[in-house]
């Protein structure tokens, strides 16, 4: 699958977003190790903090059909310059991508963006970083 391939399946996906507070509709689209494409949309909730990223979404549910290993994943929103992940996101894309895999990050106007997980987040927790008692 093409980047922009990848980002008009994030384009659908943002046309499904539950966003009555924020109106800012967010879609993103998840490809796995064995090409399954797995897309997202931000959910609000009344209590923010319950509240769900559209990155978050399609990792979420690629994890949850047994596809851990997301090879790349696109993201986009109604913005000036290409979107970038939250840091919560930053985080799970950290635990399910590899450091060098490829994040598309993109906007309404077609412009486009290609960074690492690494480049998003130096310095990410690992599990690695959990210490054997």
């Amino acid at each position: 699958m093409t980047e922009k391939e990848l980002l008009k399946a994030a384009v659908d996906a943002r046309n499904q977003a539950y966003v009555p507070y924020s109106n800012f509709p967010v879609g993103a689209a998840a490809v796995s190790g064995t090409n399954d494409v797995f897309t997202g949309c931000n959910i609000e909730n009344a209590s923010y903090g319950l509240s769900n990223c559209a990155e978050r979404t399609a990792i979420f549910k690629a994890v949850s059909e047994g596809n851990q290993n997301v090879q790349t994943l696109a993201v986009v929103a109604d913005t000036d310059d290409p979107v970038s992940p939250c840091g919560a996101c930053r985080q799970v894309l950290s635990e399910f991508l590899a450091p060098s895999a490829k994040v598309i990050l993109g906007n309404m106007k077609g412009d486009m963006k290609i960074v690492t997980v690494h480049e998003l987040l130096p310095g990410a927790f690992q599990a690695e970083d959990f210490q054997d008692e």
